[in-house]
């Protein structure tokens, strides 16, 4: 097995392999060296015949804020994606779907924040389970864009993903299952006990098996559209970068990371805001 540094690998039981992101003091923010070792971890749990299910997860308080804004993304990125305009949302949704075309079922575990990258994170896994308690949400549209990965309407109704993209609110795990983000929530203390319940059931199926059970859904899924749909929101996300609120937004960002995400919801008074009211 592999080395790294920003993830923790364990096999909680037979034929379950578990990733654990592992920047808790940075809240699991997905830097380029963190989501080449989730890439790597998962492919070569794909590969490893004793491993039939994988689950992916955070340390500490949250399952990842969201990408991390203080690195320099553009540099060392994990796999090569074609430049021009959208190359960022581009490269985002290839990792998507280098985990969305993975053998093996992947399980995501969501406690506290799921925001932005978070949330791409956790959709592109095949089951989705979260905290009751935990707060799921994409704030960057208030300011800068919509989503790398513009999953929204393909896992809830028009509704509740238009709510979501004018708002930016953060949805709570109850409603994740709710509207169809999620699988089921449960409260905190029993998430990883009940994951690794329904990590066993998975994994008493073959994978020579699962593997076709897997594409069937997903082949369902393609044939309406969804990667065509998600790749064309790249083209989207390229555009609102040229739009005056999230050139100057971007100013701010370059200035420093908490004072520009102080400045996005500080009329929301949620996130980073309503925990300084706390």
């Amino acid at each position: 097995m592999a080395s790294y540094h920003c993830i923790l690998i364990d096999d909680p039981q037979p034929a379950v392999r578990r990733v654990t992101l592992n920047r808790p003091e940075k809240r699991n923010a997905l830097n380029n060296q963190l989501r080449a070792e989730i890439l790597q971890a998962l492919e070569e749990a794909d590969r490893d015949p004793e491993v039939r299910v994988s689950i992916l997860r955070g340390a500490g308080v949250c399952f990842s804020a969201g990408y991390d804004l203080g690195s320099n993304n553009a540099e060392a990125q994990p796999y090569y994606t074609a430049g021009g305009a959208g190359q960022w949302a581009r490269h985002v949704i290839e990792g998507s779907f280098r985990i969305w075309d993975l053998s093996k079922p992947v399980i995501a575990q969501v406690h506290g924040y799921c925001l932005a990258g978070g949330s791409e994170l956790a959709t592109a896994c095949d089951l989705v389970y979260v905290a009751e308690d935990a707060q799921i949400g994409y704030p960057p549209v208030r300011l800068m864009s919509p989503p790398d990965m513009q999953f929204h309407p393909w896992l809830m109704s028009m509704r509740d993903a238009m709510e979501m993209m004018l708002t930016g609110d953060a949805i709570s795990g109850v409603e994740a299952a709710q509207k169809g983000f999620a699988n089921r929530a449960f409260p905190a203390a029993e998430l990883e006990a009940r994951v690794l319940e329904i990590a066993e059931r998975v994994a008493k199926i073959p994978t020579d098996l699962q593997q076709i059970n897997k594409r069937s859904v997903h082949r369902a899924m393609e044939i309406m559209g969804v990667r065509a749909a998600i790749r064309a929101g790249t083209e989207l996300q390229a555009l609102a970068f040229t739009t005056e609120a999230s050139r100057s937004y971007l100013k701010e960002l370059r200035k420093g990371v908490r004072q520009a995400l102080s400045l996005r919801d500080k009329t929301f008074g949620d996130y980073r805001e309503r925990e300084k009211k706390d």
